[in-house]
């Protein structure tokens, strides 16, 4: 392959499916964003301006993962020997501080309105907007958390999340404005502001500690529970072939959505260096093929417990080799 289909490559891997899902949410959060400050503008509802400000996080935050979803698919290299899947989690907390600091602002904007009083005007075409916005971003926020499962990308799924939640908001602001339309509770309005924000707050935290556990290398409880059901399978006890001593020092951690494994495995010590390597490579590839996208690698260390059921298994076939080895060698 040239250097010039190689980067062709690239390039196609960079507008894979999750680089167009994410352009369809930041074009999405661009129109929402339009369209709620014009809401805003008209209604001069707080419980709108919520919605507004958090739907220009979705656009700045929109860009920074449709940026994230190219570069997490470049090949590592020299500089990133572990490829550039760690942008991921870096997204999926720029996501968690913006929002923080949108439910901030929000907070400013309704005390505010609460002591000083506010004024609401055009209440049944805001509502309607808001409704609107509700199925629009609701629909598009389920369809980007399935997507992100599917294709295994943090970043979909962290905008999914936020498009749900801006779902969210935006109800909430559509009954607040039906609050004060129809039953004259002015208060309403900034008072659900408030509640938003504290969802906001919420929300932004379940986002921040997943990007940081995905930084920190924080061991994923399912991936554990498959490997270890892998490598057991594999032991005298197991029922699988090839069957190895026992294993022990297992790691793993996530590269964005690829999956580093490594550990030791016990092998009987009379097995020479190709049979030892034949076996890794056989196991690897199984835990490989389980992860989906991922590399696994594994140490060979000779077994050295004399109560492995089995090295007990293979000592009576290895000492048979061991004489017809020496016959062989007399009889020359």
């Amino acid at each position: 392959m040239t250097l010039k289909d190689s980067a062709q490559d690239s390039v196609v891997a960079a507008w894979g499916p999750e680089s167009r899902a994410a352009l369809a949410s930041l074009a999405l959060a661009m129109l929402m964003f339009a369209i709620k400050f014009g809401a805003y503008l008209s209604t001069g509802s707080s419980a709108i301006f919520s919605d507004a400000l958090e739907s220009v996080v979705g656009v700045l935050t929109g860009a920074f993962a449709l940026y994230a979803t190219q570069l997490a698919h470049r090949p590592a290299d020299n500089d990133h020997p572990y490829g550039h899947g760690k942008i991921e989690f870096l997204s999926c907390g720029l996501e968690g501080g913006m929002i923080v600091l949108t439910a901030v602002l929000v907070v400013g904007r309704s005390v505010k309105a609460l002591v000083g009083g506010s004024h609401v005007d055009h209440l049944v075409l805001g509502m309607w907007v808001m409704l609107g916005t509700t199925v629009i971003t609701g629909a598009t926020g389920v369809w980007l958390v399935r997507r992100g499962r599917r294709l295994g990308t943090i970043v979909l799924e962290a905008e999914g999340q936020h498009s749900v939640s801006d779902a969210i908001t935006s109800l909430a602001a559509a009954l607040a404005l039906a609050g004060v339309q129809y039953l004259g509770w002015s208060w309403l309005d900034p008072a659900v502001a408030l509640c938003v924000a504290i969802y906001l707050v919420w929300l932004a935290l379940r986002l921040l500690r997943r990007s940081a556990a995905g930084l920190m290398d924080e061991q994923d409880v399912a991936d554990a529970s498959m490997l270890r059901r892998i490598l057991d399978a594999h032991l005298p006890t197991g029922d699988k072939e090839p069957r190895i001593c026992s294993y022990h020092k297992l790691r793993h951690r996530h590269s964005g959505r690829y999956h580093w494994v490594d550990f030791h495995m016990m092998v009987p010590r009379w097995w020479d260096i190709d049979r030892g390597h034949r076996i890794a490579s056989t196991i690897e590839y199984e835990i490989e093929c389980a992860l989906g996208e991922g590399n696994a690698t594994a140490h060979v260390e000779p077994c050295s417990d004399p109560a492995c059921q089995q090295c007990r298994a293979e000592q009576p076939a290895m000492e048979d080799e061991v004489k017809q080895s020496q016959q062989s060698a007399e009889n020359l």
